[in-house]
C-alpha cells in the first residue's frame, strides 16, 4: 500500500530561490514521495524581512495544515540586527559561523509556539544562494567562455580557496554574489542561477555544501 506524500512548505527568500525549488529540488523530493510547495516571504514579497514577520507566516502555515512541515531557504548574509533574530546576539559571538547558524536555526524553532515547531525545520543559507553556484568551475565555465570571466586566475582561485563553497565569506564586496556579478558578464542571477545549480546536480552539491546536504537530509527524515 503506497503511503500518503509527506507535505513541505519551503519559504523562499526571493525568486532565485524559488526558481531553483521548482527546477532542482522539486523533482528530487517527488522521487522521495515529498511534495513540496514554495512560497515566497509573505510581507516582503520576496526579500529578508523581520524575524516576528517571517514567524508569522510560518507558524500560519502550521496551523492551516496540520500534517505537514515547513521550512526556510533564506540567506544568512543581510540580515541585520534590528530585525531581531532569536539568539542574534548570542550567535554572533560564535566565530565558527556553520556552529554560528546552528544557534540562529535553534532560536529560531524554539521561539515558534510549542505545539507547532516540532514540525518546523528553520535553515539558513550560509552565506547566500550564490555560494551553492561556486561548487562546480567547469558549469560555470561552459556557461561564460573564460575569455569573457573577468581577471579569470583570481576566479578560479575562489574554487581552491573554498573546497566548501558555503565558506566563502559575507563581507558585502566579497559575497558569493557580489564575486558572480564582478567576474561574470551579463550574469542575471535570477535566470542563471537556477539554471547553474541544475546544471552542477544535486549529486555535487551535496558532496560540496555540507549544511546544505543536511537541510536535505533532515527534509528527507521529517515525521
Amino acid at each position: 500500500m503506497k503511503t500518503s506524500m509527506k507535505r513541505v512548505f519551503i519559504i523562499c527568500e526571493g525568486p532565485t530561490e524559488k526558481e531553483f525549488c521548482k527546477d532542482v529540488l522539486e523533482p528530487f523530493f517527488i522521487e522521495k514521495n515529498i511534495s513540496v510547495q514554495m512560497p515566497l516571504i509573505k510581507k516582503s514579497g520576496g526579500g529578508i524581512v523581520p524575524w516576528v514577520n517571517l514567524k508569522n507566516q510560518i507558524e500560519t502555515l502550521l496551523k492551516h495544515d496540520n500534517s505537514a512541515f515547513v521550512t526556510t531557504l533564506i540567506d544568512y548574509y543581510g540580515i541585520p540586527e534590528r530585525f531581531k533574530y532569536p539568539e542574534w546576539k548570542t550567535a554572533c559571538k560564535e566565530l565558527n559561523k556553520s556552529k554560528r547558524m546552528s544557534i540562529l536555526e535553534k532560536g529560531m524553532k524554539n521561539d515558534v509556539a510549542e505545539n507547532l515547531r516540532n514540525r518546523f525545520l528553520p535553515y539558513l543559507q550560509l552565506h547566500e544562494f550564490e555560494g551553492l553556484l561556486f561548487s562546480d568551475i567547469n558549469v560555470l565555465k561552459s556557461n561564460f567562455p573564460v575569455s569573457e570571466i573577468k581577471d579569470y586566475q583570481i576566479f578560479e582561485k575562489i574554487f581552491e580557496e573554498y573546497p566548501n563553497p558555503e565558506e566563502i565569506n559575507d563581507r558585502p564586496e566579497s559575497a558569493p554574489s557580489k564575486r558572480l556579478l564582478y567576474h561574470l558578464k551579463d550574469y542575471d542571477k535570477v535566470v542563471m542561477g537556477p539554471i547553474l545549480a541544475h546544471e552542477t546536480g544535486l549529486t555535487i552539491l551535496r558532496e560540496k555544501c555540507l549544511r546544505f546536504n543536511q537541510w536535505l537530509e533532515n527534509i528527507e527524515n521529517c515525521s
